[in-house]
């Protein structure tokens, strides 16, 4: 059992609103609504006690003490295990689930199948998870449907009626359901989808993406037109057939599509699909680019990325992703998420001998791993085939937050090289452990089931891993899941490098998940829990600003007066309670004072040790020139990022949540500093200012401060 170590240096008392959205969102109580928890720590003891329940009997205590560690030294699972694990007694008519994002089935293209994955939407977001959804498999609008003389109503009336159905209802815990819509860049209905939300009020419970396909950004690079597609029923492919008199006429081609139900494949599994338009690729990316600068929507998911990077690309295909983004899942996939908050492993912040706590830092990722692989077992999902998949695959998704107020602790300027060298060797660090857990688990209470699962070597998968067919194996071979899994093309063989018995172990013992990894915007519980730090790998948003809050009835907003994290900190190490929020070190980023081309360095620098994705909002100045805009996202897909999603701030589109709180007339700039590195400052010996009632000048008080940072 790790022992505690003294965190004075860092730990702050919560801000009000923090602690009200902890009393509001994550607080037991009981059917009448009395709280049962008086602290944020009670809270973490609930949730240490339930998830060790699912360990030996004799061993629960141990793990209930090593979980509980862990939540007080900054692991901090999603809001989902936070309001519902340990929960029943106090709640015994809940059915809710400890899982934050799931996916949906495969849309089925026909009426029944429509109504019926509805309804298990509904029974998803009651239970309080989000659902990503790919539109791609529903026929065009205006398509002729066969046997009752009708035209098909198209993706876009599927999504109005699943917008209805998530407005209408209230999710465990009384969290707003949130879903995602994605849609093929070939699909016929793309340019509907791209202004789906160009109208005022329209699909608000809804983030959207493009998925852009390898061979559009081929097509838009060469100036080439792009075919519009989708896939033909077969009575539908013998006419085309017979009109043209062979396979090969213009309105047929082959396509790498999803499966709509009932389709045509050739012997290498490419789908039959027919021609609907063609377009020039650079006038419909010209469209998406427009829509996203005016909107904020759609993102951008580059779709064969993803799949290229799945460490389950030899059984699955991912379609779609959570709402977020973070998480690409497969028809039916979940997964749970988790974060560690950086900033409670930093000591003597803000002064040069600033340092982060390496060896605490992988002691409590260790155990989190752990807490994160127990949820499995209790994730209580709504639908039979969502448990399933989690059961089968038990993949969940680790990452950070804090990362923007971390390097502002170690005075680090965010997206500068040493940033960029901290936010890798972060993720690096998470990730080894993570796995070398995921062998040690796995010997000693078996691997996911996945592992031990025997498949037939096809073409496609001896292509994803091709460190099988260097030792002999063959299309037709049967091997296990955890030899395929170990041998696929896939981030994880990077791993070899800093341990070379990692992959030989995981095809000798299964590992005990197959996804360990994923970014999450953690912006709630950043602002309650993390005591308002930075959520995800995002700079601060502003260090003080107003933040409108839905008030208990989910009907209106409240204003509350915030402050980022370090800010807090800042001015508590400096005694200067009546500091104003201008008045920070220039290395204390905010969002909107980083460039567009460091936000995605830091993605980038994150991305190497992620094994699913991560959510990113690139924040842009309302005056970025569009072509500019347009050269972001094509260096987004050149940097090899998973996808893009950028906010410029455009009032006549959007009633923002945030708002900067600007100081008065009357408040006065007391310091100005710029850092020559990230060891050392570079101060104007002119400047004065205050610190604890002396007026002196900056050089004076950061001699101040670190002479307080010792003492």
């Amino acid at each position: 059992m790790p022992s505690m170590i003294d965190q004075k240096d860092t730990v702050l008392e919560l801000q009000p609103l923090s602690r009200e959205i902890w009393d509001r969102k994550y607080r037991l109580r009981n059917l009448d609504g009395v709280p049962q928890e008086e602290s944020v720590d009670e809270t973490f003891i609930r949730v240490a006690r339930e998830i060790a329940s699912v360990e030996k009997e004799e061993q629960r205590q141990k793990w209930e003490q090593s979980f509980l560690w862990a939540l007080r030294n900054c692991a901090v699972p999603a809001g989902r295990i936070l309001t519902n694990a340990g929960s029943l007694d106090a709640h015994s008519e809940r059915n809710a689930s400890l899982i934050n994002c799931v996916v949906s089935q495969s849309i089925p293209d026909n009426l029944d199948g429509i109504l019926t994955m509805v309804k298990r939407a509904g029974l998803t977001l009651k239970a309080g998870s989000g659902i990503g959804y790919d539109f791609s498999t529903v026929r065009p609008a205006g398509s002729i449907v066969r046997g009752n003389n009708a035209s098909a109503f198209g993706p876009l009336t599927v999504m109005e009626l699943l917008d209805c159905l998530c407005a209408g209802i209230s999710t465990a815990g009384d969290r707003r359901g949130a879903q995602m819509a994605v849609m093929d860049i070939r699909h016929p209905d793309i340019l509907s989808f791209i202004e789906a939300k160009h109208r005022h009020g329209r699909f608000q419970n809804f983030n959207m993406s493009v998925l852009v396909t390898d061979d559009f950004l081929k097509a838009l690079e060469n100036q080439a037109v792009w075919d519009l597609v989708f896939p033909v029923k077969p009575e539908r492919f013998l006419e085309l057939c017979e009109i043209s008199g062979e396979e090969g006429d213009d309105s047929l081609c082959w396509e790498d599509f999803p499966d709509t139900g009932d389709v045509v494949k050739n012997e290498t599994g490419l789908v039959a699909c027919e021609k609907y338009d063609a377009v020039p690729a650079e006038e419909l990316w010209d469209k998406i680019m427009q829509s996203t600068y005016e909107f904020s929507e759609p993102g951008i998911l580059f779709i064969d990325r993803i799949n290229a990077r799945n460490n389950n690309s030899f059984c699955e295909t991912i379609r779609a992703t959570n709402p977020c983004g973070e998480q690409p899942l497969p028809p039916d996939g979940a997964c749970l998420l988790g974060s560690v908050n950086l900033v409670h492993f930093i000591e003597e912040p803000f002064t040069a001998s600033a340092a982060f706590q390496w060896d605490r830092f992988e002691q409590v990722v260790r155990i989190f791993v752990r807490l994160l692989d127990n949820v499995v077992d209790l994730s209580n999902l709504p639908l039979d085939a969502q448990a399933e998949e989690i059961f089968r695959k038990r993949r969940h998704g680790m990452g950070i937050l804090g990362l923007g107020s971390a390097v502002a602790m170690l005075r680090m300027h965010y997206g500068d090289k040493h940033s960029l060298a901290f936010t890798e060797e972060v993720l690096r660090r998470m990730a080894l452990v993570g796995w070398q857990q995921a062998v040690e688990i796995a010997r000693e209470k078996g691997p996911a089931p996945i592992m031990e699962e025997t498949f037939t070597l096809d073409t496609e998968m001896l292509r994803r891993a091709p460190r099988l067919q260097s030792r002999g194996l063959r299309t037709g071979d049967k091997v296990p899941g955890r030899v395929l899994f170990a041998n696929t093309q896939s981030h994880l063989s990077d791993l070899e490098q800093l341990d070379p018995e990692i992959l030989p172990q995981i095809e000798k013992y299964g590992a005990r998940f197959t996804h360990h990894t994923s970014i999450a915007p953690t912006g709630t519980i950043a602002l309650s829990i993390g005591n308002n730090v930075s959520n995800g790998i995002e700079p601060s948003f502003e260090h003080r600003y107003t933040r409108r809050v839905l008030d208990a009835s989910l009907a209106n907003r409240e204003e509350h007066t915030v402050y980022s994290y370090e800010y807090l900190l800042f001015r508590q190490k400096l005694g200067l309670s009546d500091m104003v929020a201008g008045d920070v070190p220039s290395w204390f980023a905010t969002a909107n004072s980083v460039s567009y081309q460091d936000h995605l360095a830091v993605q980038a620098a994150a991305q190497k040790w992620v094994d699913s994705s991560i959510s990113k909002t690139v924040n842009l100045d309302p005056d970025i020139r569009f072509d500019e805009f347009k050269q972001l996202y094509l260096d987004a897909a050149k940097m090899g990022l998973n996808g893009c999603t950028t906010f410029r701030p455009n009032p006549a589109a959007y009633d923002s949540i945030l708002e900067r709180a600007e100081p008065s007339q009357q408040q006065q700039t007391l310091f100005e500093f710029t850092m020559d590195d990230h060891s050392r400052l570079s101060v104007p010996g002119e400047t004065r200012v205050s610190y604890n009632g002396i007026n002196q000048s900056a050089e004076d008080l950061f001699r101040a401060l670190e002479e307080h940072s010792h003492a």
